[in-house]
């Protein structure tokens, strides 16, 4: 169940990064979306019990904003944070998943030093302070993949059909292939903490970060 529109806004999910929650508003009547669901259309998810808008109906859809950038936020923080690890310990990421301004990324790093945590938290620090642009393009598949080390992940998982790739390119540090929504430079990431560092088996490490204001 949900509410199909002919065009939203409301970013579905993906890539880690959760789905936008917002209301749809319509005929003097709100209904708040609490998810998305997708299949071959893009399905809205009310809250239980709020008014489904009828068939055809004209609706104005408003997004969650502190949630939204807060996501914003988060995701561009673990895009700085696999540009840094790549960057100083050649490692790609095997696994991750975000919340508003908390995430968790696994890397492929059997050896680390026993300051790892300190330098990839005053990395992420003066990546931040740096106030590298964050740029977003649209390429053609075969230019996109002419970028070196354009896929991060262990594991490429692009669909083998895409056509154009969406390339998010914080400027001077780490440019992949990726669908979700980001802010506009470092400096409004705010500050990464790096809480914890984690043996995840055999040679995989797991990064447990929080954002904070400045």
């Amino acid at each position: 169940q949900g509410i199909v529109l002919d065009r939203s806004a409301f970013y579905p999910g993906g890539g880690g990064q959760p789905p936008d929650h917002g209301v749809l508003l319509w005929g003097g009547v709100q209904t708040r979306i609490v998810g998305v669901r997708r299949s071959e259309d893009l399905f809205l998810i009310p809250a239980e019990g709020d008014p489904i808008p009828p068939r055809g109906t004209a609706v104005h859809g408003a997004i969650e904003d502190e949630r939204r950038t807060a996501l914003m936020r988060t995701h561009s923080a673990l895009h700085l944070l696999t540009g840094v690890v790549f960057r100083d310990f050649a490692a790609l990421v095997t696994g991750g998943n975000m919340e508003p301004l908390s995430a968790r990324m696994d890397f492929d790093l059997p050896d680390i030093p026993a300051d790892f945590r300190d330098r990839v938290a005053a990395a992420c620090a003066a990546e931040i302070a740096a106030d590298r642009r964050i740029d977003v393009k649209v390429l053609p598949r075969d230019e996109a993949f002419e970028i070196p080390d354009i896929i991060r992940t262990a594991t490429n998982l692009l669909p083998p059909d895409l056509t154009e790739v969406r390339i998010v390119d914080i400027v001077g540090l780490d440019t992949q292939a990726d669908g979700g929504t980001h802010v506009a430079s470092t400096s409004q990431i705010g500050r990464i903490e790096v809480v914890k560092v984690e043996s995840k088996g055999k040679g995989f490490r797991r990064l447990r970060v929080r954002l904070v204001d400045s």
